[in-house]
């Protein structure tokens, strides 16, 4: 076989074999550097994925709200101001303006994956002698199901939300004393009373929010909060949530709406991801630099080690471009082995890891992302590290004299 090789190659392994302990080390080290990138990019991936998971699902990318009611100062001709003094007026329910237009002009952007007019309003609801003040949102469930998954939070009931249906936190129904199938009489601002069949208890996650969140259809909450035919918001999800903040800015450039993004509505929670992301890229750097030094220190150890070799070699006729290439070689296929057994190591580690953290009620502390990319990208930079460490080293031994290496 060997002779089907080319020369840099039976070098390259042979130099490699001699240094056995050398080569098992660097080897071992590369492995456990590769190891720890694996295992921090993937844990760090499942935790963001986890995170992402349980703020998106629970709440639109993007939202779409009137613009700020503005007051402004009376006049009494031209130039004669009647009263200079202007307080902010009382923000009231009213609706997006032409809101049908807007929602097919939304949808018709390709960044937009699902958008669900919402008509949202405060009331109180009423059991017997019981009565707490709810947030209604009343919605399409067809499309605002594709934005906030509340099917998935669901603990008890369904997500069934008819004109007589109404759908209230977990935190609430224990306030009220109330179970699926009870009655609910929803008493709006305007004096407009409703009874409605709670169909379903929702957990979102949050107590507060648990408290007070009631999801209630469309044309309910537009009769109890008295503005038929309007919306307040229009809720959308969109394919990049990273540019969520970008499109929304446009949006409202564009229309007579205001626009938030969940960038700006979950700001603490978009810097610790930012952090993360962050803290993963420098931790595979600094992991990268050390395992580029110790594959340097190794082979200049090589070099100098074999200056007599190289002398012999370069005196039989063996040019620098075939010394270079031979410790060129060396470099990478260090890096290479040591990337093939870190993904191994790193990926057992992660399971085991997977499998052992668990939360309180048995569920699992992140999910298990173990992406093809995330290896083949540990190979790659394992490998071309090995390469561009050993560069000095090479150059090194291909500019050795003959006669001065075999002298020694």
């Amino acid at each position: 076989m060997n002779r089907w090789l080319p020369f840099e190659w039976i070098a390259a392994v042979r130099f490699l074999r001699e240094g056995r302990m050398q080569t098992l080390f660097i080897i071992s080290g590369i492995a456990i550097g590769v190891g720890v990138i694996v295992f921090m990019s993937a844990l760090l991936t499942g935790l963001e994925a986890n995170f992402i998971k349980r703020v998106l699902t629970s709440q639109p990318h993007i939202q779409l709200i009137p613009p700020d009611q503005i007051a402004r100062p009376q006049r009494n001709g031209p130039k004669v101001l009647e009263d200079a003094i202007v307080q902010r007026p009382s923000q009231r329910v009213i609706s997006i303006d032409q809101w049908l237009k807007i929602r097919d002009r939304m949808l018709a952007l390709p960044e937009v994956t699902a958008a669900s007019p919402t008509m949202a309003g405060s009331a109180l609801a009423i059991r017997g002698a019981a009565s707490r003040a709810i947030s209604i949102s009343g919605v399409e469930p067809t499309s605002y199901f594709k934005i906030v998954r509340v099917p998935d939070y669901i603990v008890s009931g369904e997500a069934r939300l008819t004109n007589q249906d109404i759908i209230i936190g977990i935190e609430l129904a224990k306030d009220l004393g109330a179970v699926v199938g009870d009655k609910l009489n929803i008493q709006a601002a305007s004096g407009t009373t409703m009874v409605l069949t709670v169909t379903g208890l929702v957990d979102l996650g949050n107590k507060g929010v648990n408290q007070r969140t009631t999801y209630v259809a469309l044309r309910t909450a537009q009769s109890l909060l008295g503005v038929i035919g309007g919306v307040t918001t229009i809720d959308m999800t969109v394919q990049d949530i990273y540019a969520a903040e970008t499109l929304a800015k446009l949006i409202e450039a564009s229309n007579h709406v205001e626009a938030d993004s969940w960038i700006v509505t979950n700001a603490q929670f978009f810097t610790a991801v930012q952090a993360q992301e962050i803290s993963n890229t420098m931790i595979r750097l600094f992991v990268a630099l050390s395992v580029a030094f110790g594959i340097a220190a190794v082979l200049v150890v090589s070099v100098i080690q074999r200056s007599k070799d190289i002398g012999i070699l370069r005196a039989m006729g063996t040019s620098r471009g075939q010394i270079l290439r031979v410790f060129l070689l060396q470099g990478g296929m260090l890096g290479f082995v040591g990337a093939l057994l870190g993904s191994a190591m790193g990926a057992a580690g992660l399971i085991y890891w997977h499998s052992a953290m668990r939360l309180a009620d048995g569920s699992e502390l992140f999910p298990l992302i173990l992406e093809r990319s995330l290896f083949i990208d540990a190979a790659v930079l394992a490998t071309l590290t090995g390469l561009l460490a050993a560069m000095a080293p090479a150059l090194r031994a291909a500019k050795l004299d003959p006669a001065e290496a075999i002298r020694g």
